[in-house]
């Protein structure tokens, strides 16, 4: 084997161990691509829910008497603040 064909092996072998590893970082980016898609899945079915839940305490004061509008205006202002703040999480999270 001739000087010109061993250094073009040792060439090829640097090329075949780069593809290899950028291979490696792909597939890791990948799952955690997936990973992160299923944790952004699951905090938006949380949010969602707290939403919800936020959206039927209104709805509870909206329907209550006057004398149950206070205290239920605690809790709809509790579970509202609660899903802000659930929100600006998830939203900083994400921005990552």
């Amino acid at each position: 084997m001739s000087d010109r064909q061993a250094y073009e092996q040792k060439l090829q072998a640097q090329l075949a161990q780069w593809r290899a590893q950028i291979d490696k970082l792909k597939a890791k980016a990948d799952l955690a691509n997936a990973e992160a898609k299923i944790e952004f899945n699951r905090q938006m079915a949380e949010l969602q829910a707290s939403q919800a839940r936020a959206a039927a305490r209104l709805d509870e004061l909206r329907a209550a008497s006057s004398a149950a509008r206070e205290e239920l205006s605690r809790g709809v202002e509790q579970a509202f603040h609660e899903v802000g703040e659930s929100v600006k999480a998830a939203a900083a999270k994400f921005k990552q």
